[in-house]
């Protein structure tokens, strides 16, 4: 899964009502791509198989390697020891040395210091940490197989006898020798080091005419000379093994990372003529919102204390509040909409770890509900990055309750299976009425979701979810969200609710997919049940005219009631009329565009255009626009 991750995108407020003196949902604060961002970058700590997804980010800083490193007790440094394909050269090992040495003291003389040409026995693959087996320049029989060598060079003749003779010089993984390069005694003695474990090996074979009578007093003056440095290295050598085992018994420490996402929005909408009280199919309201310039502020402190784990505290600040009153529906309410009043909240704490190799708890009094629980699987959610509506980020079941705290898992059942549970309640933190809250009363779901890959290119998402509502109300925050008359007096409900998501890629630039919902719920106290459909479908577009960019097209139907049997005045649709049973008569259309242009590594804008028809699922409405360029910043 993915955005770190890549990772969590929330519920960002209760949904209003259509009708009028609807009572509000108590909102809940968006927690969104910036935990994205947190997880989606921890995957290289903790594997998607042991924690929750999408991917989590390095935590620690990770240093690159160096291509120069002594590796004195290599087996066999220039790899194995093959017959000769190419003429013998006339030069000696004697000679050989004497060619590069008497060069080597020209440099000294020049620089008055300790330095020799890299074009003597210290070789880049002596140096290097790649192992033979990953290296493409481990093994090396040809002097015509570093490419910066010519036959015009000084140490030509040289360099092919050590090569072809004797094999113990090698290059660069990218197939230089770099000869140009000073090097010091140390480099030099390691050098020589190995081309006297390449010689004893042939000495082990026996090889006819490996060494001659000067070759073997060359070596034992070579070995006197440099003693001091071999000695040195090799204690630095041991030195260093010994402080690598002690940082692989202690390879992590407490490590805290920030990742803060930071959105501004002009948005604003059409004028259109509502049909509030839908009886005689005449308007009686006017909907439009001013041109508005809003921000959205999330700040995410992801901490790990063993590598494997993660606690993600996330702050939230923002003044885009709902356009839902303005325009009498809550089917244009947008994705990074959040009002937190002038405050700051806190709307993510949670603690990942893993429990076995498959097998991940998340806990937490806030940011833990389905939304951040199971794995994503549309490829246009993101409230900073993706589709620019609520409807368009996920799912909208996966919304039902409200959830805020509460505990779930993540297990990965096979290299294409993960199973995802979790039970969430909306404000567990309330001591007092169990009908109004606390970690079993109030509003809380339970669920669970099922995740495959059949294919490398097919991601598939069934959910299931169960729902307690004390008044009523689904919490989904788009479309019928409510379920009975707002003349009514408050009913609890339990919900059924289950859909599945499906995308596939069917090239990396081009994406299709889809999502149905279907919630059942049945009142407590009273006969008769409710039932909703929503359904969505998407084309996405990554990499759209630049490397980066995203385009998306959704067009769906927003949750509709499309039966309620509920008793006489208690039933939504026919609200307006005695509250008589019925669904929804009429479907709204959701239809959205946008695009994202990723201007840099830290900043995309993003322009779009949401149409809806039927708004309300009322086709005396007319068609709203609402129009809006988003500017995420991400850190």
């Amino acid at each position: 899964m993915n955005d770190i991750g890549l990772l969590m995108a929330g519920v960002l407020a209760a949904g209003l009502p259509s009708a009028p003196k609807v009572p509000e949902q108590p909102p809940v604060k968006a927690k969104e791509a910036v935990n994205l961002a947190a997880i989606s970058e921890v995957t290289q700590v903790i594997p998607s198989a042991e924690m929750t997804p999408p991917e989590f980010m390095p935590l620690d800083g990770s240093s690159q390697s160096t291509l120069l490193a002594i590796k004195i007790k290599s087996k066999k440094v220039t790899g194995k020891f093959t017959e000769k394909r190419y003429p013998q050269t006339p030069y000696s090992l004697v000679q050989a040395v004497e060619t590069l040495r008497d060069k080597g003291d020209k440099e000294d003389k020049e620089d008055k210091g300790d330095k020799v040409e890299s074009s003597s026995l210290s070789t880049p693959s002596s140096l290097s940490t790649p192992s033979p087996e990953d290296d493409p320049m481990s093994q090396v029989n040809s002097v015509s197989q570093l490419g910066d060598v010519q036959p015009s060079d000084w140490a030509f003749s040289a360099l092919q006898s050590l090569v072809e003779r004797y094999g113990c010089i090698a290059g660069y993984p990218n197939g230089t020798y770099g000869g140009d390069r000073a090097i010091n005694r140390y480099e030099f003695a390691a050098g020589l080091a190995a081309c006297l474990e390449a010689i004893e090996e042939l000495i082990g074979k026996s090889t006819a005419n490996a060494l001659t009578h000067e070759d073997l007093i060359l070596l034992e003056k070579l070995q006197l000379e440099f003693q001091a440095e071999l000695n040195a290295i090799q204690e630095r050598v041991t030195s260093l093994e010994g402080r690598t085992s002690q940082v692989a018994k202690n390879q992590f420490s407490t490590t805290t990372k920030l990742v803060g996402q930071v959105i501004f929005g002009l948005q604003g909408s059409n004028k259109a003529d509502v049909d509030l009280f839908p009886r005689d199919g005449i308007p009686e309201r006017s909907a439009q919102t001013n041109l508005t310039f809003a921000n959205n502020v999330q700040l995410t402190l992801a901490t790990s204390f063993t590598g494997r784990d993660l606690l993600l505290t996330g702050l939230a600040a923002g003044n885009s509040g709902s356009n839902a009153p303005f325009v009498f529906t809550n089917m244009g309410r947008l994705g990074y909409e959040l009002d937190t009043n002038k405050d700051l909240v806190l709307n993510e704490l949670s603690y990942r770890f893993p429990v076995s190799k498959n097998f991940g708890i998340v806990v937490g009094t806030a940011g833990v509900n389905p939304t951040n629980t199971f794995r994503g699987i549309n490829p246009l959610e993101g409230s900073g990055e993706g589709a620019i509506s609520l409807f368009g980020q996920r799912n909208p079941i996966l919304a039902i309750g409200n959830g805020t705290g509460g505990i779930g898992f993540d297990w990965q059942i096979s290299d294409r299976i993960s199973l995802q549970g979790v039970y969430s309640a909306e404000i567990p933190s309330f001591p007092n009425n169990a009908q109004a809250g606390g970690l079993f009363g109030g509003r809380y779901t339970a669920g669970a979701q099922l995740s495959l890959a059949p294919t490398n290119n097919i991601d598939v998402g069934v959910h299931y979810l169960y729902s307690h509502s004390p008044d009523g109300l689904l919490g989904s925050g788009v479309g019928d969200a409510q379920l009975i008359s707002p003349f009514a007096p408050p009913v609890a409900f339990n919900t059924h609710a289950v859909g599945a998501t499906v995308a596939w890629r069917i090239t990396p630039n081009f994406q299709l997919g889809g999502w149905g919902g279907w919630t059942f719920s049945n009142p407590e106290e009273l006969s008769g049940s409710v039932k909703t459909t929503n359904w969505m479908v998407f084309a996405a577009f990554p990499n759209l005219l630049r490397q980066g960019n995203l385009g998306g097209i959704l067009v769906g139907q927003p949750p509709k009631i499309t039966s309620s049997t509920l008793p006489e005045g208690y039933n939504l649709p026919n609200f307006s009329e005695g509250g008589t049973p019925g669904g929804r008569s009429d479907s709204a259309l959701h239809l959205e565009l946008f695009y994202r242009a990723q201007l840099n590594e830290y900043l995309s804008i993003t322009p779009g255009l949401l149409l809806l028809f039927s708004p309300d699922h009322n086709s005396a409405n007319d068609t709203l626009v609402i129009g809006t360029v988003r500017a995420t910043f991400r850190f």
